[in-house]
Order: structure tokens, then sequence, then C-alpha cells
């Protein structure tokens, strides 16, 4: 839910605090609680092992084609198993990873799973390296680079994992995903408006890409009259990477962990998870 910064400016003198019960924060506007000297919280970690698994449930669907086979049967077509198997399976190792923005928390997580699974891994960075003491650094299966497009033109599965702000909204469309290969799959578990919506279902129903497996899109839901809901090559879910049971409770958890350590605190070195 977006706050508007006219909510904020119009919050009495004795707000001191906002806490984002998530971890991405752009729907909170930054310059206007800092203009009411209001400390603004967020929670950096409750979901990171939850939302990787999302990214690797997807992956591993994808690898054995189970949504499709499902898809068959409700449409009551057995075919596959009365005569021979129609649908193409592949297996995961030595196949290539790209993570987009995936040096952080949850694409490292995904890195892990994935180099467990046999998998090569590609990172983009802006610096074209990973921190020194990042633990893929020197790993022989793990790349990273600083151009985009390498990952793209390499990777049999795409992952994003940017977030979202003004130089990320709508920056992964038509542009990047012409560069994938014709059978890689698109994962996007992090933010729905990185992606050009309008551009990345034109390619869908070109057939640029395999698919796409959406945890997030652009509105949650998308829009009723989407061509999402209808596409044959995408696979939709409803923002369930962070909502295990176990994840919402340590959500919660580490919310109240933020008000205490405010409330508690000497000093504003004692807050805990500032942004700002």
């Amino acid at each position: 839910m977006k706050v508007p910064a006219e909510c904020v400016e119009a919050f009495p003198s004795a707000v001191k605090l906002l806490c984002e019960a998530g971890t991405g924060y752009n729907n909170i506007p930054i310059p206007a609680a800092q203009a009411k000297g209001i400390t603004v919280c967020n929670v950096p970690t409750y979901s990171t092992d939850a939302v990787a698994h999302m990214a690797i449930t997807y992956l591993m669907n994808f690898s054995i084609r189970m949504f499709d086979q499902q898809a068959m049967l409700q449409q009551g077509d057995r075919s596959n198993f009365t005569g021979p198997f129609t649908l193409p399976l592949s297996e995961l190792g030595d196949k290539t990873l790209g993570l987009v923005g995936g040096g952080g928390t949850i694409g490292s997580k995904v890195a892990d799973i994935a180099l467990a699974l046999g998998m090569r891994v590609v990172i983009s960075s802006r610096a074209g390296k990973l921190p020194d003491d990042h633990r893929h650094v020197n790993n022989p299966s793990v790349r990273v680079v600083s151009n985009v497009d390498d990952l793209l033109e390499e990777s049999d599965y795409v992952s994003l994992h940017t977030p979202l702000n003004d130089k990320t909204r709508g920056s992964f469309g038509r542009e990047q995903i012409s560069k994938m290969k014709p059978s890689a799959f698109l994962i996007n578990t992090s933010r729905g408006a990185v992606c050009n919506e309008p551009e990345l279902i034109e390619c869908l129903k070109e057939g640029l890409i395999a698919g796409a497996g959406l945890d997030v899109t652009t509105t949650e839901p998308a829009a009723m009259d989407s061509e999402l809901w209808d596409l044959p090559n995408v696979w939709l879910s409803p923002h369930i990477g962070w909502r295990r049971l176990e994840t919402r409770q340590r959500l919660v958890d580490m919310t109240y962990d933020n008000i205490l350590a405010y409330c508690t605190a000497k000093s504003p070195d004692d807050y805990i998870n500032v942004v700002s």
C-alpha cells in the first residue's frame, strides 16, 4: 500500500517512526518523512529463504513441465499417460541461471540452491564484481557481469532480483527479453513494476521466450482484463513468496524488534534496520 506524501506531511509531530512491515519501502515517501524528522525502518531479511524457494519452485517446475502437465490433465488430456510423452523435459545440472541484480540477500540464496542443483550462475552487478566478503567470490561456477545483456544471452533461466526504484521501474522489457534464448524462462519474485508489463505480454504472445513465472505483477492483482491471466506460457501466483506461516510470524517479530529498539534507544545509533 502506497503512503501518499501529503499523508505523511499531515502527520502530527508525535509521529516519530514509520515501520515498513516488509523489505521493500518504495511505497513510503522517504523525502516527506525526512522533512518531518520521522525515522523509517524496514524488515530486510524476514523472507529471504521463502522468496528464494519461490523462485526455485518456478525453476524446477519449468524444467520438468509440471505446470503444463497439470493443465493438460485439468482439460481431460491424459495422452502423456497413455502414449508418448510430448512435453520437453530437461535436467538442471549444467544449465545456466541468470540472476539480474542477484548479488543481494535473496539472489544469493537463490544462487546457493542453484549451485547445489549443479547449475552455473551468472549475476549482474553494475560494479561487475561481488563484494570481497561475498560467499560466492571465487566460486568457479559463479560469474559476475556488469552488462546484463551478457547474462540474458547466456542464461537458460532468468530470475529478477532488483529493488523497485525510479531507475528500475519498467526497466525489463522488449529490449531485454529479445536478448534471451527462445527456450529460456523468466521468473520474477521481486517487484512486478520492474517489468514493462505491456512489452512483456507482447513478447510472450510472440513466443520470444518459452514462458514466464510471475509471483508479482505491476498491479496486484493484475487488472482483470490483463492478458496475463490467459496466456498459455504465463504462470501466475498471487505474491505468495513471503506468505508462508513461519515467514509472516518472523515479520511480526522483527517489526516488533524495530519498534522496541527505537523506543528503548539511548541514541539514534541504537536504532535498527533504519533506511532513513
